[in-house]
């Protein structure tokens, strides 16, 4: 799956979990780029992605990701493994 398509699953999933049909993510966005994606929804955002992709992440992976980018980059090495 290329990192293109990742992205456009993981952006489906913000707009559901934050209810924000407004919702364009890019490989820069940051938690402060985001209204309401705090860390109680950071939770729900990943519970979902793992789902959606049947991925499990490390609480370092995720305390490592700096922007939506770096988490496609995670998504995308555990898909092609």
């Amino acid at each position: 799956m290329q990192k293109a398509e990742i992205l456009k699953e993981v952006n489906a999933i913000f707009i559901d979990i934050l209810d924000n049909e407004s919702i364009v993510l890019t490989n820069e966005t940051t938690a402060n780029d985001v209204d309401d994606w705090d860390s109680l929804n950071h939770i729900q955002l990943v519970v979902a992605i793992e789902k959606q992709f049947k991925i499990r992440f490390t609480s370092r992976e995720i305390q490592g990701w700096n922007n939506v980018g770096e988490m496609v980059n995670s998504i995308s090495s555990k898909l092609n493994q």
